[in-house]
């Protein structure tokens, strides 16, 4: 028992009572569900930092089996995503698979860094939102453990390579492709946006732009191998 400060995000928050709230934050050390009693009141000091998406640094008090949140500073609301339907709607999606794939007494640093920096982008430009929400897919991905090769052919490791297997991880080349009938073939800008989207530094990640059609290949991959992989069809 005692009292933790930590950095975290409300990726759900539910009523209880007349006044409190369970909360679920994200933290750089795993999901930590808290109540915040009277954060629901008029003029309580936990209401702005109990809502959905605040991001703020949470002081709690940790008991036997729960936490209590004692105080919270915010420091990022998303004020944008919060007046914009569409903007709304893919966050609550990718908070949605973030929920999915984050536990406890988890080290999730680099989730929490890709999904702050995700919502930013959506929050704060005009990007595509569907080529927002494929980038971050195949990077989560590659956090969970299924980073994908991309540099060579996954069976033969031929450099010339065409085609992205879901079954098997990474690209391939057209010859073993062939034996692979669930393999994807893609432009060369896909490939390239697929490579970049796995060895890209964290903080240039969405710094790159392709075509309308191959922003749907694009699409295309993400979401086949998320669901493979998560084996969960996540449907907007």
């Amino acid at each position: 028992m005692g009292t933790i400060k930590t950095k975290g995000i409300v990726i759900a928050e539910n009523n209880m009572g007349d006044f409190d709230k369970m909360l679920t934050l994200l933290t750089p050390n795993g999901k930590i569900g808290c109540s915040a009693r009277g954060a629901r009141r008029p003029k309580s000091q936990l209401m702005a930092g109990t809502q959905f998406l605040c991001f703020g640094e949470y002081m709690l008090f940790k008991g036997s089996s729960t936490y209590t949140l004692n105080s919270c500073d915010t420091i990022e609301v998303f004020y944008s995503i919060r007046t914009d339907l569409d903007k709304l709607k893919y966050a609550s999606h990718i908070t949605k698979i973030v929920q999915d794939v984050t536990y406890e007494n988890q080290n999730t640093y680099k989730i929490l860094q890709l999904y702050l920096n995700t919502l930013y982008i959506i929050s704060e430009t005009d990007m595509d939102l569907e080529f927002v929400l494929s980038i971050f897919k195949l990077r989560l991905l590659c956090l969970l453990g299924f980073t994908p090769k991309v540099e060579q052919c996954v069976a033969c490791n031929e450099e010339n390579i065409q085609y992205f297997s879901i079954k098997d991880n990474g690209f391939k080349c057209n010859n073993c492709a062939k034996q692979d009938t669930g393999a994807i073939q893609i432009s060369e800008s896909t490939k390239k946006a697929i490579q970049y989207i796995v060895m890209a530094p964290a903080k240039k990640l969405f710094s790159f732009q392709i075509s309308e059609e191959n922003k749907k290949q694009l699409a295309m991959v993400s979401k086949l191998y998320m669901d493979v992989k998560l084996e969960k069809e996540y449907k907007m």
